[in-house]
């Protein structure tokens, strides 16, 4: 298991991110219009999976803001953000923000936490996503991963588009 802070707090996942070089684990999250979106889906293209724990909280909005700004820096990239939030919740903050260059989605009834190891074991916030980043390529391999250590702290944008 991944050991992670929140508030100071020392706070267990179920595991590690998937190893660069693995095929990603297969996933089918629920997009805002309830329509579903597989790993097949984004097979041809760069992916990055910005997971984390909740649209409804500072830290985490801000991460999609900034992956929305700069989604459209690269060709062929598409950006998926995931939490366990209700698909009305982020669409409600998508059309509030204006978010309109990532997809979000949830994993509310899916085993995306389970097959990314990235569910909260403990803590105020078990049972959501850690914050974490995957960077899948083109044909379903793992380029990039990064598990925030503190869930206060945004992820390294840098390093992670500098992969791409």
């Amino acid at each position: 298991m991944s050991k992670v802070m929140r508030k100071g707090e020392l706070v267990e996942t179920l595991g590690e991110l998937p190893k660069v070089g693995d095929a990603a684990p297969d996933f089918t999250l629920v997009k805002t219009d309830l329509s579903e979106i597989s790993l097949a889906d984004l097979k041809g293209s760069k992916t990055i999976l910005n997971i984390f724990p909740s649209i409804d909280t500072p830290t985490c909005a801000r991460s999609v803001r900034e992956f929305n700004k700069r989604a459209t820096e690269n060709k062929n990239v598409k950006v998926l953000c995931v939490s366990a939030d209700l698909p009305f919740a982020s669409s409600r903050f998508c059309a509030t923000e204006g978010i309109d260059n990532v997809i979000v989605a949830s994993s509310f009834r899916s085993d995306f936490g389970k097959d990314y190891e990235v569910t909260f074991t403990s803590g105020l916030l078990k049972g959501l996503l850690s914050r974490a980043v995957v960077i899948i390529d083109e044909n379903g391999k793992v380029i990039y991963t990064e598990q925030v250590s503190d869930t206060s702290h945004e992820p390294d944008y840098e390093k992670a588009l500098a992969i791409l």
